[in-house]
């Protein structure tokens, strides 16, 4: 008896321990191992804490805008940049954490001070900071995170409408705490996308006109206000002398300048001639071709302007034209992989850009995470197993290369190859032009956003010519591209798929079965794959790096043996142009350049 109470007492002391180590409030959360700073850290390790506050830039965009509401659906890729901004900064709004540009996915405290959660990821809680403010005054609270949550779900877009679909419950358990009760399928990166989530204040904001688009400055949390508006043209924000997070360990040597503008143009040679005469003040260029040929104006050559070139350590991504499945002309795998066969890199890499670019491959191209020259581990033939044919037997293996060509911009290897693929599919040369098993010709149109996409088009547009294809080319302006891109109506597309190291929920509206059908999420391609959505839930479920590994290249294969996209190229490292009285830290976090931690020199003064 005596020893079944000793035993029995001591189970209670290990399962009470247990508990409380279990629920002990964090400062930050990793999506895979541990946070690589410690709970004492005074800032994140790529920003000069001593950076001077003040000064001004002003940045350039391509676009217009008619809206400054970034969580709605309407005008969704036409909010003014700067409000919810991944380049620029969240200026005006605000997440529950704050994600380190130096690690693969870790958040740390912001509008939370600090989370709890259990070793299994069953839920988390957020602590709000209780000297979190808005810009009106009033504290942010639970109730904010709460409210937040449920407006969204009915009145937002993907993905911020979706986010209660993997919560089981939502409870407030204080006045500054919430918990997230999580469902069995939600993964183990889940709760960190939950932290990433925006606050929005619930005594501000009326819920009956929250789905419109608005010009109306709004009460926000973050380091900036609202200065001055022109619609679609320029918007001005200037920092707060009130913002309650300054000191922050997060936010220490971050959001120095006084003053960020955003100027719009409405064509990319409008927005590099005006960057030539000053009206803007850094200009990130992705022609490598312009880098090396068009930068020879004044400023330049007298020093008012620097060119860098940042190095990272990201994988490329894929940037390609995409195939809108959704078009019965595409739904055969065989008919998309013949025509992305054709695409003659190695003639457009030599005739259009001066051979500066790489090929692209793989969906995470440089980078660990690359299924690219790599047979598969046990684990990815695991997850594979139940998935026969997802997987063309050159990518299983490791030895599969995007198609390689003599640079001729006629290969005549190719083009057989690539008819014989077609022939497979039911198409046939007749009088010239390619035809289906009913007489029809295959034509389609791909729609472009620039001059430099019109350009590649056109090359894309000879090759196909050769073998009978009909592709037209339609460039088209901001408000059309936008309309047309949230309405997948187009039957290609030229998109950039960036990539991270810790790839994870952004998958799901890029690729999921779920998002296929759902106005304005990210699935351009239009997959709808049980192999896909399977290999996602992979990568989500996994609790070790390497787990994590193997399900991000067992992704990768699936996607680049589906021929989704006419891979095109890549250019390592960021390339930037900018005024001399800029300043960036030394160190460059392994995401790149962050620009929130730039500084005018001017402001030392």
């Amino acid at each position: 008896m005596l020893l079944r109470i000793l035993t029995a007492t001591l189970l209670a002391f290990c399962t009470a321990a247990g508990s409380a180590l279990a629920n002990d409030k964090k400062h930050a959360i990793a999506s895979h191992g541990e946070p690589a700073l410690g709970p004492d850290y005074q800032h994140f390790p790529y920003v000069n804490p001593d950076a001077p506050k003040g000064g001004h830039i002003a940045y350039g965009v391509n676009g217009t805008f008619d809206n400054l509401n970034p969580f709605i659906l309407k005008s969704m890729r036409t909010t003014a940049r700067g409000m919810w901004d991944p380049q620029f900064g969240n200026l005006t709004y605000e997440s529950l954490m704050q994600r380190s540009r130096d690690e693969p996915f870790t958040l740390y405290g912001l509008l939370a001070e600090s989370v709890e959660f259990d070793e299994e990821r069953t839920y988390i809680q957020f602590n709000i900071n209780p000297l979190a403010r808005w810009s009106d005054g009033e504290p942010v609270t639970a109730d904010d995170v709460v409210f937040t949550f449920n407006l969204l779900e009915e009145k937002g877009r993907p993905p911020f409408s979706n986010r209660l679909d993997k919560v089981a419950d939502m409870e407030k358990t204080g006045p500054l705490s919430v918990r997230f009760t999580l469902t069995e399928d939600a993964g183990h990166e889940f709760p960190l996308v939950l932290g990433l989530n925006p606050v929005l204040p619930k005594h501000a904001i009326d819920v009956d006109t929250f789905d419109q688009t608005t010009f109306e400055p709004p009460v926000t949390s973050g380091p900036y206000r609202i200065k001055e508006i022109q619609p679609g043209e320029k918007i001005v924000y200037e920092r707060r002398d009130d913002y309650w997070g300054a000191d922050l360990p997060a936010k220490r040597g971050v959001d120095n300048f006084g003053e960020i503008s955003v100027e719009y143009f409405l064509s990319g040679s409008a927005q590099f001639e005006a960057f030539k005469k000053g009206v803007y003040d850094i200009h990130f260029e992705g022609n490598p071709t312009s880098w090396q040929r068009a930068y020879n104006f004044p400023a330049i050559e007298n020093g008012q302007v620097k060119k860098t070139i940042f190095e990272n350590e990201l994988p490329a991504g894929m940037h390609g034209f995409v195939f809108n499945t959704r078009r019965d002309k595409f739904s055969d795998v065989r008919v998309r992989q013949a025509l992305a066969m054709l695409f003659d890199f190695e003639w457009v890499n030599r005739s259009l850009f001066d051979d500066v670019y790489e090929r692209t491959e793989s969906y995470f191209q440089n980078s660990e995470l690359s299924s690219i020259g790599r047979p598969a581990d046990e684990r990815e033939k695991a997850l594979l197993e139940p998935f026969p044919g997802a997987v063309e037997k050159s990518v299983m293996n490791g030895t599969y290369h995007a198609t390689r060509t003599d640079g001729s911009g006629r290969d005549r290897n190719v083009q057989r190859a690539a008819l014989r693929l077609l022939n497979e599919a039911g198409y046939t040369i007749n009088n010239g032009k390619l035809i289906d098993d009913k007489g029809q010709p295959l034509t389609f149109e791909v729609m472009t956003q620039n001059e430099g996409q019109e350009k590649v088009a056109l090359a894309y547009q000879r090759n196909l010519a050769l073998l009978g294809i009909d592709m037209s080319v339609r460039t088209v302006d901001d408000s059309q591209y936008q309309r047309r891109s949230q309405n997948y109506d187009y039957d290609l597309i030229i998109k950039a798929y960036s990539a991270s190291l810790s790839p994870g929920s952004e998958q799901v509206w890029r690729w999921d079965s779920r998002s296929r059908d759902v106005p304005g999420t990210f699935n351009y391609a239009g997959t709808a794959e049980p192999a896909i959505d399977a290999m996602i839930q992979a990568l989500l479920d996994a609790r070790s790096r390497e787990e994590f590994v193997s399900a991000v290249r067992a992704f990768d294969r699936v996607l680049i043996s589906g021929h989704y996209v006419v891979p095109l190229y890549f250019l390592p490292g960021q390339r930037a142009a900018y005024r001399s009285y800029l300043e960036h830290p030394e160190v460059t976090p392994i995401y790149g350049y962050v620009l929130p931690t730039w500084w005018d020199k001017r402001a030392e003064n």
